[in-house]
C-alpha cells in the first residue's frame, strides 16, 4: 500500500480527535473503507438501559480502590499527555483520576504482562512503536519500533516472553521479546499480509488485532483490509511466525476484533465495515478458524462501525460495542458457544464507544467513549446478563482504551 501518511489522512486523525465527525484511527478504526472520513453518525435510538436484578458476582468482589489505566492520543487536539492513571471502586464503579504517565506517545491501546508488573502501550504513529512501563514506579522502560505504521493493538503471549502487535497502516504483525525486567528487545519477526488481495473499498491490508488462542498453541491476526483472519504458529524460542491457515469473511465485511468463548472451541468476530458479527468455529489442534454466517448487531440500518466483543467468564453472554449507534448489543450465548442470540441494545451514555473491558471479577464493564472524552461504567449481572449504569461517565481526554486491573 501507500505510505504510512496515507493511513492518517485517510482516517482523518487530528480532525476527528478535535471533535469533528470524521474518521478515527487505531485500535478503533472507524471505517473499513478507503474514504477520507467516516460519515456523520446516523442518529440511532438505543434502548434505554434495561432494568436488571442485583448483580451476581462471578467471584468474591475485591475491596478498596483498584487501578485503572486509560489510553489516549497525545498528538491530538484535546488529547491526553500520556497514559491516564486512575482508580475505580469495585463496588460502586466510581472512577477517580490520580495522574498521568508521561513520556509515552499516542498510547491508544494498552495491555498488561501476565505477572502484573509491566504495562505495554502502542505508539500509534507513522513510525510505529511499542512501549513498556514498569508499574511499581511508573518508569518508562523504553520503546521499540514495530517495523510498520499505525500499530493499533497489542497483547502479551501467555508465557510472558513475547509481545504481539498489529500495524494497521501497513497491514503487518510483529513479535518482540520481553526480558525478565519486562522491557522489550528488538523485534524478532514482522509479517505483512500480502495475500489475499484487499477487499472491496480497501487499498491494502489493515491488521487490526493480534492475539493468542485460549489453548496457547496458535496466534491469530485479524485483518480488516483483506477480510481475513490469519492463524500462525509462534516459535516460542525464536519468536518466528509461521502461517498455518487463513479464514475468510464475506467480501467487504471488514473484520476488526475476535473474542474467544471460554470453552475455546468458538470465537466471535466483529465486522466493522458491514455492521455484522459472526460465530466462528475453532480447532485447537490445527488452529483453523471457520467463519459462520453474518448476524445482526441490532442497530438498524444506520452507520454503526461495531468495535469489539466481550464474553462473560461463564460463557453465557456477549456484548458488542457499537460506535455509530452509541450502544452495547447484548447477546445470549447458546449451544456451548456455537450460537449468539440477540437480546437488546443498551445506550452507553457517551459518544463513539471505541473499546470495552471487564473488571477482573467480571462485575463491571467499562466503555472508552472517544468523541465524548469519557469512560462509562456498568454493573454486570452475570446471571441475567443485564447491565446497569454505575453513575455518570468519568471525563477522560479522547478516551480510546480503558484497562481496569
Amino acid at each position: 500500500m501507500g505510505s504510512a501518511n496515507g493511513c492518517w489522512s485517510r482516517r482523518g486523525f487530528v480532525g476527528v480527535l478535535a471533535g469533528a465527525a470524521s474518521g478515527l484511527v487505531g485500535c478503533s478504526t472507524s471505517s473499513g473503507s478507503s474514504s477520507a472520513s467516516v460519515p456523520s453518525r446516523t442518529p440511532g435510538s438505543p434502548a434505554a438501559v434495561s432494568p436488571s436484578p442485583a448483580k451476581t458476582p462471578s467471584a468474591p468482589a475485591p475491596t478498596g480502590p483498584r487501578p485503572l489505566y486509560l489510553g489516549t492520543y497525545t498528538s491530538a487536539e484535546g488529547g491526553g499527555n500520556g497514559i491516564g492513571v486512575a482508580t475505580y471502586d469495585p463496588g460502586s464503579g466510581r472512577i477517580t483520576g490520580t495522574g498521568t504517565i508521561t513520556g509515552v506517545t499516542n498510547p491508544s491501546y494498552l495491555a498488561l504482562h501476565p505477572d502484573g508488573r509491566t504495562l505495554y502501550a502502542v505508539a500509534e504513529q507513522d513510525a510505529g512503536a511499542v512501549t513498556a512501563v514498569r508499574l511499581s514506579d511508573r518508569k518508562v522502560l523504553g520503546s521499540r519500533g514495530t517495523g510498520g505504521a499505525g500499530p493499533c493493538h497489542l497483547s502479551v503471549h501467555p508465557g510472558g516472553r513475547w509481545l504481539l502487535s498489529a500495524n494497521y497502516g501497513s497491514g503487518s504483525v510483529t513479535v518482540h521479546p520481553i526480558d525478565s525486567s519486562g522491557a522489550l528487545g528488538e523485534r524478532r519477526d514482522t509479517v505483512t499480509h500480502s495475500s489475499p488481495a484487499p477487499g472491496p473499498g480497501q487499498e491494502g491490508p489493515h491488521a487490526h488485532q493480534f492475539l493468542t488462542s485460549p489453548d496457547g498453541g496458535h496466534v491469530l491476526a485479524v485483518d480488516l483490509g483483506t477480510d481475513t483472519v490469519y492463524t500462525y504458529r509462534l516459535n516460542e524460542r525464536t519468536g518466528a511466525l509461521t502461517e498455518v491457515s487463513q479464514a475468510h469473511t464475506r467480501a467487504g465485511a471488514g473484520p476488526r476484533h475476535l473474542t474467544f468463548h471460554p470453552g475455546g472451541r468458538y470465537a466471535y468476530l466483529a465486522n466493522e465495515a458491514d455492521n455484522t458479527v459472526a460465530v466462528c468455529a475453532y480447532d485447537p489442534k490445527t488452529g483453523r478458524l471457520s467463519v459462520g454466517a453474518a448476524q445482526s448487531t441490532g442497530t438498524g440500518s444506520g452507520t454503526n462501525y461495531p468495535a469489539q466483543l466481550l464474553v462473560t467468564a461463564n460463557g453465557s453472554y456477549a456484548y458488542l460495542a457499537n460506535r455509530g449507534h452509541n450502544s452495547l448489543t447484548r447477546y445470549a450465548v447458546e449451544a456451548d458457544g456455537a450460537r449468539l442470540r440477540l437480546l437488546d441494545t443498551v445506550a452507553v451514555n457517551g459518544d463513539f464507544p471505541r473499546q470495552i473491558a471487564f473488571s477482573p471479577d467480571g462485575t463491571l464493564l467499562f466503555t472508552a467513549n472517544q468523541r465524548s472524552s469519557s469512560v462509562s461504567v456498568f454493573h454486570v449481572n452475570t446471571t441475567s446478563g443485564g447491565l446497569r449504569r454505575a453513575g455518570e461517565p468519568f471525563a477522560s481526554p479522547v478516551a480510546v482504551c480503558a484497562l481496569p486491573l
